[in-house]
C-alpha cells in the first residue's frame, strides 16, 4: 500500500474583495463581493513507503496548502487523498498516530518550560507508557545531540537547538510519515547539516516516508532522489532529481585553470563564459558538445587543470519556474 495517494487534488478559497477608501469600506459593509482563488489545481501523485521526496515551488505556489490538505488541517475542494490508508480530514486517532507535521516557522514547544516538559505532554497525548517514553527520549536525544538541553527553558535555546528539540517532540510517537515544511529555515550551516543527517538516519532506521519542502536546495540534494515541482498550484514535474537536471539543464560547467591568461574573445569560441578571474575560467558547454570541446581546450590552450561538473541546482529550478510562467 502506498504511503500517500493524491488524485486530482484541488483547493479553492473564496476571498472577499474591497475597494479602497471610505466609499469602498461602506460598500464592503453592506454588499460584499467575492472572488475565487485556486491555490492547488488538480495535482496527482503517489509516494511509496520509505521514499524521501522533495516538494519544490516558489512562494505562493501551493506547497503549504497541499501539505495542510495531506495532514487533514484543511478540507480539499475536490479530489481524493489517502495517507497511510486513511482520509486525512477525518482526523482519526489512528491516522494522527501515523503522521507528523513540522513547520520551520512555527513551534509546538511551550516557550517558558523546559523542552522535557513538552515531551511529557506529548507522551501523554499519544499514550506512550513511561518506559517506552524514556527509551524513545534517549534514542532521539542521542541521535540529535540534545540530551544536555532538554532541561533548559525553550526560550533559552539557540535556534538550531530549538529546531532539534521541535523535531524530537514531533517524532516522539514514532510516526511513519513525516511532512516537513522548511525544517531548516533560518538555521546556520552546521545546524542544517545536523538536521539533514538526523532525517537520513530516521528514514533508514524506521523506513519512514518523508515529504520535504525547503528553499535550501542543499536539503533537497542531500536527502531526495525524487522531487515534485509545483507552480501556480499545478504539478509541473514529478520524477528523479537527476532527470530534472538532465531535462532542464542541457549543459555542463567546465572550469579551467590556465598557465597564462586568454582573452574573452578566444574563450567564447569554446562555450558561454560564466566567469573569468585571472587564469581561472568557468565555461558553460552543451552536453552534446562536451567531449569535442574538452579536446579542443586541451589542444589549443595552455591548461594546468580542467574539471567538468553538473551546474548548480538552484538556477535549474529557477529556470523551470520561469518556463512555467511563460507557458
Amino acid at each position: 500500500m502506498a504511503s500517500i495517494e493524491v488524485r486530482e487534488l484541488s483547493k479553492t478559497y473564496r476571498v472577499a474583495r474591497k475597494e479602497p477608501g471610505m466609499l469602498g469600506t461602506l460598500r464592503h459593509f453592506f454588499r460584499r463581493s467575492y472572488s475565487d482563488i485556486q491555490a492547488v489545481k488538480g495535482i496527482s501523485f503517489t509516494i511509496e513507503p520509505g521514499e524521501v521526496v522533495g516538494f519544490l515551488g516558489p512562494n505562493g505556489a501551493g506547497k503549504t496548502t497541499a501539505l495542510k490538505m495531506l495532514t487533514g488541517l484543511i478540507h480539499p475542494s475536490s479530489g481524493t487523498v489517502r495517507v497511510a490508508g486513511y482520509t486525512p480530514f477525518d482526523r482519526s486517532a489512528a491516522f494522527l498516530q501515523q503522521i507528523t507535521l513540522v513547520m520551520g516557522q512555527k513551534q509546538q514547544l511551550i516557550w517558558d518550560l523546559p523542552a522535557l516538559d513538552s515531551m511529557r505532554i506529548n507522551a501523554a497525548v499519544y499514550r506512550i507508557d513511561r518506559s517506552e517514553f524514556q527509551a524513545r527520549l534517549e534514542e532521539l536525544s542521542s541521535m540529535l545531540g540534545v540530551a544536555d538541553h532538554l532541561r533548559q527553558p525553550v526560550r533559552k535555546l539557540s535556534l538550531g537547538e530549538r529546531m532539534k528539540v521541535e523535531l524530537m517532540a514531533a517524532l516522539l510517537h514514532r510516526p511513519s510519515i513525516l511532512f516537513l515544511d522548511e525544517p531548516t529555515l533560518g538555521l546556520d550551516v552546521n545546524a542544517q547539516s545536523a538536521v539533514r543527517e538526523f532525517l537520513r538516519q530516521y528514514n533508514a532506521r524506521y523506513n519512514a516516508t518523508i515529504l520535504l519542502t525547503s528553499h535550501y536546495m542543499a536539503d533537497i540534494t542531500a536527502l531526495c532522489r525524487r522531487v515534485l515541482v509545483i507552480h501556480h498550484g499545478k504539478l509541473m514535474y514529478d520524477g528523479k532529481l537527476d532527470h530534472l537536471v538532465e531535462r532542464f539543464a542541457p549543459y555542463r560547467e567546465v572550469t579551467l585553470e590556465l598557465n597564462q591568461g586568454v582573452s574573452e574573445e578566444v574563450l567564447s569560441q569554446y562555450g558561454e563564459i560564466e566567469s573569468v578571474e585571472g587564469c581561472e575560467v568557468r565555461l558553460i558547454v552543451r552536453r552534446e558538445n562536451l567531449t569535442p570541446t574538452v579536446v579542443r581546450l586541451l589542444r589549443d590552450l595552455d591548461v594546468q587543470d580542467l574539471t567538468v561538473a553538473e551546474p548548480p541546482i538552484e538556477p535549474i529550478i529557477g529556470r523551470l519556474f520561469e518556463q512555467g510562467i511563460e507557458s
